[in-house]
């Protein structure tokens, strides 16, 4: 193991080193790093061109002055990172994290429910392969992939963020638009459900005036401008997700996990209750010791009740401990709605910016302008990486589904549940792990686009800034970031294949 690594980051340095050569001197050739300069009309106009020549080493062919990045790259080794200044005297090292934190903060909430969403949905499509919600999911899929980002987030802009402001000036659903709805949605989950005409009649019936109904009363309860999830919907959630996980786990036989899930839906209701007060007067801080406390929860509850299969009843006990956590957190948030919305006139949904200047309020008003900014983006974005995630889950199942192994765990007797879950998910995972992999840099590269639109400050800034003016080193700083993340990343997926397929070693 130790050979093999220090192989692999040998390897990874030599390819970095290569890469960064070509990308330096492509980009110092791509344009004239003096152009702003000569075409302005100042009297001292030979002094700045002689300053920024000197500080940027211009009189340089681009192979030398590559030599010189690299050298101010080495001295990261011994913590004295110098990755060059941009024309404006600023260092690249010191505007790197700034625009990398608002990077990530657009990318990885997107990216997770991205991968989250477009696995289940992938296996689902894959167990009712050839049906009407096979075909459908297939459908949007590519439907979803072909769409430009930028057309994506133009869309997003135009249709979801000024219509859903426009409406909350009058927030009243007409009767036309709730019977609509809930036909739609009785018609997806039909679709879901599956199984004979009857069931899939009840399905849309129940679906359908359900649906109906919550729009029905939100709208004449007035519930899009003062939301809120209250206790009787907190309870249903927190018990709704327990009830979930512990059927997809464990089965509804296992009392063990039975067990488990209610510890922690109990835990979850009784903190809603009892920290109301410290959540009104939380921090950040707070907040995350509070999610480590709940994680802590589920993971001693599934060790001491856990039995003979403690590994599955931590995990069962992490998950609900976890996700019910968040449904407290989200009633928090959406209970401070009303107070944001009034501190930015009315029209909360943002659509450009990371955040809203001068804005007053607590942690919870705060923590909504920063969603409230990153929706659009983030949901451009997932649209467009879940749909390559549902293909590749779908394949990849169909593929393991007909493995001798998976027969041979059906003839034994096994629970579909088990076959799927033990058996067949995991090994559909692997070429999932090569896509996430190589997936992380080209999200990052690809959010270029989605901030220019939404005009956040973040890498794709960055470098867009740096190569339309030919600066090089704000060029060589995102490539320095988007090279590491993306190899780093690859030898990731290759120590993962290991944790997947036991028949993987690393040698």
């Amino acid at each position: 193991m130790v050979s093999f690594i220090t192989r692999r980051i040998l390897v990874s340095i030599l390819v970095l080193v290569a890469a960064s050569f070509i990308m330096y001197n492509l980009a110092a050739i791509a344009g004239d790093p003096l152009a702003d300069i000569r075409e302005s009309t100042s009297p001292n106009k030979a002094e700045l061109i002689a300053a920024r020549t000197a500080t940027q080493h211009l009189d340089l062919i681009p192979p030398l002055r590559w030599l010189l990045w690299l050298g101010g790259v080495g001295k990261c080794v011994i913590g004295q990172c110098d990755l060059g200044t941009t024309f404006q005297g600023q260092s690249v090292s010191a505007l790197l994290p700034q625009a990398l934190g608002s990077t990530l903060q657009l990318v990885v909430f997107s990216f997770i429910i991205a991968i989250v969403l477009g696995v289940a949905l992938g296996i689902v499509t894959a167990l009712r392969v050839y049906s009407g919600f096979d075909y459908s999911v297939t459908l949007v899929s590519f439907f979803l992939y072909s769409l430009p980002s930028f057309l994506m987030a133009v869309l997003l802009k135009s249709f979801v963020a000024l219509g859903y402001n426009n409406f909350l000036a009058d927030p009243k659903i007409a009767v036309t638009t709730v019977i609509v709805v809930g036909i739609v949605v009785g018609a997806i989950v039909q679709l879901i459900v599956g199984g004979t005409a009857k069931r899939r009649l009840y399905a849309f019936l129940i679906s359908g005036v359900v649906t109906a109904g919550l729009l029905a009363l939100m709208s004449a309860t007035g519930w899009f401008t003062k939301p809120s999830l209250g206790p009787v919907f907190v309870i249903l959630f927190t018990a709704g997700i327990g009830l979930a996980i512990v059927s997809v786990l464990a089965g509804t036989n296992n009392r063990r996990a039975w067990l488990v899930g209610g510890i922690n839906v109990l835990v979850a209701i009784v903190s809603y209750f009892a920290l109301q007060g410290l959540l009104n007067v939380s921090t950040g801080g707070t907040i995350l010791i509070l999610a480590v406390a709940a994680l802590l929860v589920g993971l001693v509850s599934g060790y001491f009740v856990g039995g003979y299969d403690r590994p599955l009843m931590m995990r069962i006990g992490a998950l609900t401990a976890v996700l019910t956590a968040g449904i407290v957190l989200l009633d928090r948030f959406m209970r401070a709605w009303p107070a944001y919305s009034n501190s930015v006139g009315g029209r909360p949904i943002a659509t450009v910016g990371s955040s809203t200047p001068t804005l007053e309020g607590d942690f919870w008003v705060h923590g909504l302008d920063t969603y409230t900014h990153l929706l659009l983006p983030s949901i451009s974005l997932l649209l467009i990486s879940f749909a390559s995630y549902a293909r590749y889950a779908r394949s990849g199942m169909l593929e393991v589904l007909d493995q001798d192994y998976v027969r041979t765990a059906r003839a034994k007797g096994l629970p579909e549940r088990t076959v799927i879950v033990r058996h067949a998910l995991r090994n559909a995972l692997i070429p999932l792990a090569t896509l996430v992999a190589t997936d992380i840099g080209a999200l990052l590269g690809g959010a270029v686009i989605t901030e220019t639109v939404f005009a956040i400050s973040g890498m794709g800034a960055l470098f867009n800034s740096g190569l339309g003016r030919t600066d090089v080193n704000p060029v060589m700083g995102y490539f320095l970031v988007i090279a590491i993340t993306a190899i780093a990343f690859n030898f990731l997926a290759d120590l993962a294949y290991t944790a997947l397929d036991p028949r993987v070693r690393v040698r």
